[in-house]
Formats: structure tokens, C-alpha cells, sequence
């Protein structure tokens, strides 16, 4: 078997690994909830308490 090529080197994969080296990791990708999760109600139902009987 021939031995494999050496990679052919990516600019934009070097650009991130030298960002990382100085920056730092990036922070985890927040999931985005939906609209009606996120917003809280206008105005709040009224507690009905259960009648005892």
C-alpha cells in the first residue's frame, strides 16, 4: 500500500482553531423555546379553590 497524502490544509478550519487557541471554547448552543413558553400570560386566571362537600 502507498502511504496516504498529507491533508490539504483548510484556511477556515486553521482560522477557528487559532480563534480557539486565543478566545477560548464557545459556549453551548442554547435551544430556543417556543414563543408561547417563553412569554408569561398577561394577565393570571384567578385561583378557584375546590369547594369541600
Amino acid at each position: 500500500m502507498a502511504p496516504r497524502k498529507p491533508k490539504k490544509f483548510d484556511q477556515s478550519k486553521g482560522v477557528r482553531r487559532l480563534a480557539r487557541e486565543r478566545v477560548g471554547t464557545v459556549a453551548p448552543v442554547r435551544v430556543i423555546e417556543d414563543k408561547s413558553r417563553r412569554k408569561k400570560p398577561k394577565h393570571k386566571k384567578p385561583v378557584v379553590e375546590p369547594e369541600a362537600g
